[in-house]
């Protein structure tokens, strides 16, 4: 089953993106779960903080799975994001989550990372974001990146493509993990704070969450509102898309 709901603490939640054999790539089936398990979450007072991950220490989340069927209408004003509701924010989700992130952590996976309050990571994570290297606007990967760290490292992210990828130390150093942790421990390190967090008053908690998301809505509701159409208009043909794919694939593992 993926993803997987289980409670390791009191009062805290974890959620595991569980296609180890797929990276934890993002398909069909998951991308409509997720929505439902947030609202699981969300409705059940007993969670009082939440912990994301994905199964396995090689990889926190890979994105869209490549093998997933996106069939899209032909106008670029009615183009679907499969992976635009999967995090807990758009659920109205408004309890403290904890993304914790073991291996790569790529393109889609900011959809998460970006709807978690904060990030703790093992020293083997890396992150970096792939679209540009096979003929994709990076939209939604890099609106959500430039709302976690300096704008430049956003950038530099965003457009080198698979050349490179950020480090864990890196990433701690920028602002966009809060800890990290020896590999393997991201996890359990993640439930602890949660657990913590959890033995705090709801109402104020939840709050303080509202409070710090207000700060970035506005901004972020009108670079979603620009992002469909500047996929559709940037995009290469998607048969184009997979030549890259399969070259690039060759020289960089994405995989």
């Amino acid at each position: 089953m993926t993803p997987e709901l289980t409670t390791p603490s009191a009062g805290v939640a974890l959620v595991t993106l569980n296609r180890p054999d797929r990276l934890n790539a993002i398909d069909t089936a998951t991308a409509a779960e997720l929505p439902r398990v947030w609202r699981h979450i969300r409705a059940d007072d007993s969670v009082r903080a939440v912990v994301v991950t994905g199964a396995g220490d090689t990889a926190f989340c890979t994105g869209l799975d490549r093998a997933a069927d996106t069939p899209q209408p032909g106008s670029p004003y009615s183009q679907d994001d499969p992976l635009l509701r999967i995090g807990p924010k758009a659920a109205d989700l408004w309890k403290p989550v904890v993304a914790a992130v073991n291996g790569m952590a790529c393109g889609g996976a900011f959809y998460l990372l970006a709807e978690a309050e904060f990030l703790v990571a093992s020293r083997n994570a890396t992150f970096f974001d792939p679209h540009t290297t096979y003929g994709m606007v990076s939209a939604y990967e890099a609106l959500f990146m430039t709302q976690l760290m300096p704008f430049g490292e956003a950038a530099r992210t965003a457009l080198m493509g698979t050349a490179e990828r950020m480090t864990a130390q890196r990433a701690y150093d920028t602002g966009l993990v809060s800890q990290l942790t020896p590999p393997g421990e991201a996890v359990n390190t993640a439930v602890r704070l949660a657990a913590h967090i959890a033995t705090l008053p709801t109402e104020p908690v939840q709050g303080t969450v509202r409070a710090l998301w207000a700060a970035k809505e506005s901004t972020r509701a009108r670079a979603l509102s620009l992002a469909p159409h500047l996929i559709a208009l940037g995009n290469l043909p998607p048969e184009t898309q997979g030549e890259l794919f399969k070259a690039r694939a060759r020289d960089h593992d994405v995989r």
